[in-house]
């Protein structure tokens, strides 16, 4: 079985690619939805998570993602302490997906991550593709959302890895700042790639080595 990491910074339409991944037939892990889950009222990571930081339960009785924002992505031992907590939990619901798909004999799989190259995560992957755009592009996209701020977004791009060093590591790289048709060919060609073996196609592999074979 094939392990596909998918992963970009924030604002690279990396959720956009997520979604195309799972149309095109590939089965997707998707670590922020499982996030999200842990911390909504009910989920496995509210009581440690309230524990460690007490002003960020929500009154549903889940944790107030926003205010949980604010409260670590401008400490970064705050944002230390939360991912202690929630990455084990998040590998946990990673793994078991696996092994789903490995009972069904799926034959590629992807983990959508996005912080995969900041938290090692590519290790457990056979490709790494990376969604990227322009900075200016980037920029618009974000201060867009809800709530989004110059200096919150400031502070999420210091935790990130930058992207030009992304790029630099993953095997595919698929632009998502010009159209929305090249994207979905450059999906397509990586999809179709890997399901007939092969370890080079233009203009997206980036190293024609898988990294299960590098580390042998």
């Amino acid at each position: 079985m094939i392990v596909l990491g998918l992963t970009g910074s924030i604002g690279m339409g990396k959720s956009t690619a997520a979604m195309t991944l799972q149309r095109l037939g590939i089965p997707l892990f998707d670590a922020d939805r499982m996030v999200h889950r842990l911390l909504a009222p009910g989920g496995g990571a509210v009581a440690p998570v309230s524990a460690e930081f007490p002003d960020v339960r929500a009154a549903d009785g889940g944790i107030d993602r926003t205010r949980l924002g604010q409260r670590v992505f401008s400490d970064p031992k705050a944002l230390s302490r939360l991912e202690r907590i929630i990455h084990p939990m998040v590998e946990a619901g990673e793994k078991q997906f696996l092994g789903l798909c490995r009972a069904r004999r799926v034959p590629i799989v992807a983990l959508d991550i996005p912080l995969l190259f900041e938290s090692g995560s590519e290790r457990r992957c056979d490709y790494v593709l990376v969604v990227s755009a322009p900075g200016l592009i980037q920029r618009q996209r974000v201060l867009r959302r809800p709530g989004m701020t110059e200096s919150r977004l400031a502070a999420i791009l210091k935790n990130q890895m930058p992207d030009r060093e992304k790029r630099q590591r993953a095997d595919f790289v698929v632009p998502t700042g010009l159209s929305r048709n090249l994207s979905l060919r450059r999906l397509r060609a990586v999809v179709r790639s890997l399901r007939d073996g092969r370890s080079q196609i233009a203009r997206a592999v980036r190293r024609p080595i898988r990294r299960r074979d590098r580390r042998n």
